[in-house]
């Protein structure tokens, strides 16, 4: 028996609906292509929100706020809410549901093709910006990488795939580090805060999720032209993981360099001449950026 169906209830004109009634009553079915998997325990939205840091001195972009869970501890906690869900199917339900809510703006659309800078400009009160999301899992990444890359947001807090979170807080020379670790590591310093079973989320997925958070650094750690260098080097280095990063960088850089001269400049830097990127820190690799 599905009991999570009854454990997140909703006030819709009056009444207080279970998940399975709101789905029926919006014929709504739940779409594996757009990787849908609400929540439906009411105790992890508050966990989320509280280990967040989240107040009401912020704008907290959502994105898949699927029923809801989120989004109205969002709108308790926060000064304003802006979530963006793709699904059309549900917006008459998200519309109807925060209708009387003054502080909670409601977009339809597709993160990944909206200008998040403009999406969440706000020249009229000076707030933090912030993310905080259940993200669908099939847009994890890019999602992210958005997020970052708007290079507007004070912190990201986010629920992915516990995969995806242990990826993105590898260490060096651990199984899951790799291009996407040295990426987050570089513009956030981030942590795991707690994993999500199954069982709270409908329809139940194969995987255990995990909630991590992502602080924006404060001061770059390049320059902007050196950081062109700087990626340029790291998606050499794993592009080709099983190689020597002398052998992994030579033709990313072979107009400038020779092998020779790349194994002279790892030298240089105090590693091993066959030494591979997937046991380098950011301070290694940008150490290596420096002397190219």
């Amino acid at each position: 028996m599905m009991a999570g169906y009854e454990m997140e209830k909703t006030v819709l004109t009056g009444k207080t609906h279970s998940i399975r009634e709101l789905l029926n009553i919006y014929g709504i079915r739940l779409s594996k292509s757009m990787g849908q998997n609400f929540l439906i325990d009411a105790n992890i939205p508050e966990k989320i929100i509280k280990l967040s840091g989240i107040d009401k001195s912020c704008l907290v972009l959502e994105v898949g706020p699927g029923l809801g869970a989120l989004t109205s501890e969002l709108c308790k906690t926060a000064g304003y809410v802006i979530t963006v869900e793709l699904d059309k199917r549900l917006m008459p339900l998200l519309t109807e549901k925060y209708s009387g809510q003054k502080n909670v703006e409601i977009i339809q659309g597709d993160i990944l093709r909206l200008d998040i800078g403009n999406l969440i400009n706000d020249s009229k009160n000076r707030m933090q910006y912030h993310v905080c999301a259940n993200l669908p899992y099939n847009i994890t990444s890019p999602a992210i990488t958005a997020f970052i890359d708007a290079g507007v947001f004070n912190s990201i807090t986010v629920m992915v795939q516990k995969e995806v979170a242990l990826r993105i807080c590898a260490k060096p020379g651990s199984p899951e580090y790799g291009a996407f670790s040295v990426y987050s590591n570089y513009y956030t310093i981030p942590e795991i805060l707690f994993d999500v079973p199954p069982e709270c989320f409908l329809p139940r997925p194969k995987v255990v999720s995990t909630v991590v958070k992502m602080k924006t650094r404060e001061e770059r750690l390049l320059t902007e032209e050196k950081e062109k260098t700087f990626f340029r080097v790291v998606r050499a280095a794993f592009g080709q993981r099983r190689k020597t990063l002398a052998n992994a960088l030579l033709p990313a850089f072979e107009k400038t360099y020779n092998k020779d001269e790349i194994k002279e400049i790892i030298l240089k830097c105090g590693f091993d001449v066959n030494v591979r990127g997937e046991v380098l820190s950011i301070d290694d690799f940008i150490s290596i950026c420096n002397y190219l």
